[in-house]
């Protein structure tokens, strides 16, 4: 049987970057959108997550930041791979920077934490694209590196999950192949055995 929050779960897809436009979620929207994003499991109630905002001109700043670390890293950029490190931030009018904040717990492993940031992070996402605004979410090379990090915001034993960038859009998301989901489960049928070749 299918439902209306069913129909929107099964249509949701992502938007190009480049199509995102003002305007974007205000402070209310944005608070709401937080308040879906934080409604996720998290064994021990230890919210091992955080977000961080960017918009306005820290989005610019941090692009001028990142075209810096990467001639630090790679040399002198071509013109086209500059303007691309100036940009990252600055093509959609909201990014938010969900971070994986793990914290020490002898009962509960790190692993089990950054899966809750993950469900934060879709959870993000479709509050979101609930208020009618298209999101694509994003790692990217600074994200890799403990300069990048920092760049962005992170102490050090954090971690990204991802940035999701959110604004405006007009038409219909681009729909991208799926896999088919019967092939995707089964029964159980008993422990793990390694199949012959």
């Amino acid at each position: 049987m299918m439902t209306p929050i069913l129909d929107f779960l099964l249509a949701r897809s992502s938007v190009q970057i480049s199509d995102l436009h003002e305007p974007a979620p205000g402070d209310t929207e944005i608070a709401e959108i937080m308040a879906a994003a934080s409604r996720v499991p998290d064994h021990g109630r230890l919210a091992p997550w955080r977000f961080i905002v960017y918009r306005g001109g820290s989005r610019e700043e941090i692009g001028k930041k990142l075209a810096e670390l990467a001639e630090q890293r790679e040399g002198p950029l071509p013109e086209g791979r500059r303007n691309q490190e100036l940009t990252r931030f600055s093509r959609a009018p909201l990014v938010i920077g969900v971070v994986s904040a793990p914290k020490d717990n002898p009962k509960i492993p790190q692993w089990e934490m950054f899966l809750s940031g993950g469900m934060a992070a879709m959870n993000l996402m479709l509050a979101a694209n609930a208020l009618g605004y298209g999101t694509n979410m994003i790692t990217n090379w600074y994200s890799d590196v403990p300069e990048g990090r920092a760049i962005l915001g992170l102490a050090p034993h954090e971690r990204v999950i991802g940035f999701v960038h959110i604004g405006s859009y007009d038409g219909a998301p681009f729909e991208r192949p799926r896999p088919d989901p019967a092939t995707l489960y089964s029964d159980y049928s008993g422990p793990w055995q390694e199949q012959p070749v």
